[in-house]
């Protein structure tokens, strides 16, 4: 009996296991706790902080992401680039690739489209007239190739060398970055601004086109598109298979008889293809311009909202939508009550906190240990 006390002493007092018994409908519901936990720490920090009213706070949020016709139309563009960039980092992801390189991939892509709209607009001698469809066909084909060449890089130096992939894809983000930047200078209008402008603003040269005059439309319909492809891609095609496989396991994947290296390439490829299609529709649909920033950090978020999503691309876009309300939600917060960024962001991160935090009591349990009174009790 006392070497059963004593050696329960030296037990833990805790340990942690995986969980195998949670149905889907027990995890929606420990997240929908976790929002419910997350808006009260942030009701409370609110009161204290500010002396505000919460319940006006959280109005705001709403209002600031769906409060106009503008503002809704906005939020869903933004929703589509973050979820396409998403979408293109999730089968990298899903084959245990990881491609932290998203904001790299969509900048060099978008360079691209600048190149085009720039290089074949306002720079090409007097008189030489270049068809407008012809110019978007080369900015679509060459964001695309640059976005895949950005990707390909990172994905031949972890296939042929095993180098680490998270490292040579996060430092391509760095060179992307003073690439754009190179040419921003190089490019400037005018001359020592140190911006680029409304590119092509009277002739509207390279400007993709306003599906049924709406300016917000095309992106959504992207977004649209590629989710549905994505679908089918990872779930019903043979490549999607060999994605899961690599995934699972590289020495069953080779012992089954597939060429590895063949699938991290082609994986890689399609990821960075699709930032770049991200970066196009930033330069060539939106903005209209090009600047260091015009990614904004989506490749970066992109990377939680996969994650968070668990590589589904339905799942996909209700966790974009999330991050991109409460990011809205930030900006009206920090704007009608007159308190700076950083508090909207204390709020937003809050939030994320909790929702990702659910997880880990999603998928795991803590078991305590028992006293020595409660196993003498189960013995009996």
């Amino acid at each position: 009996m006392a070497d059963n006390v004593k050696n329960t002493a030296k037990d833990p007092l805790f340990h942690i296991s995986k969980r195998d018994d949670y149905s889907t409908k027990r995890s929606w519901g420990v997240r929908a706790i976790a929002i419910v936990a997350a808006l009260i720490v942030c009701a409370i920090l609110t009161t204290c902080l500010t002396g505000d009213n919460p319940i006006k706070v959280y109005a705001t949020i709403v209002s600031g992401a769906f409060g106009s016709a503008r503002k809704t139309w906005v939020t869903f563009q933004n929703l589509s680039i973050l979820l396409i960039i998403s979408l293109a980092l999730t089968p990298a992801f899903k084959m245990r690739f990881w491609n932290i390189g998203g904001e790299g991939q969509v900048l060099i892509g978008g360079l691209a489209a600048a190149a085009c709209m720039i290089c074949l607009g306002d720079r090409l001698p007097a008189g030489l007239y270049v068809p407008n469809g012809v110019v978007v066909l080369l900015m679509v084909i060459s964001s695309i190739v640059a976005g895949a060449v950005w990707a390909l890089i990172p994905a031949i130096l972890k296939a042929v060398w095993n180098t680490n992939e998270t490292l040579s894809t996060l430092m391509m983000n760095y060179i992307a970055t003073q690439l754009v930047a190179y040419y921003i200078i190089k490019w400037e209008v005018p001359k020592g601004s140190g911006k680029i402008g409304i590119i092509n603003q009277n002739s509207n040269l390279g400007w993709l086109v306003q599906l049924f005059g709406n300016k917000y439309l095309l992106s959504i319909v992207v977004a649209a598109i590629l989710t549905f492809a994505m679908v089918i891609y990872l779930n019903y095609s043979k490549h999607g298979y060999e994605i899961a496989v690599v995934g699972e396991s590289e020495r069953t994947a080779r012992y089954v008889g597939m060429k590895v290296k063949k699938v991290i390439i082609r994986t890689m490829l399609l990821s960075g293809a699709m930032c770049g299609i991200a970066g196009l529709l930033l330069v060539g649909s939106i903005n209209h311009t090009l600047t260091t920033t015009i990614a904004g950090g989506q490749g970066f978020t992109a990377v939680m909202v996969s994650w968070l999503a668990k590589f589904n691309p339905i799942t996909m876009i209700f966790t974009s939508l999330l991050i991109v309300f409460l990011e809205r939600g930030a900006g009206e917060i920090s704007t009608t009550f007159g308190l700076n960024q950083s508090f909207a962001d204390i709020l937003t991160g809050i939030i994320l906190f909790f929702i990702i935090g659910c997880e880990f009591f999603i998928h795991y349990k803590i078991n305590f240990r028992k006293s020595a009174k409660e196993e003498k009790e189960n013995d009996d």
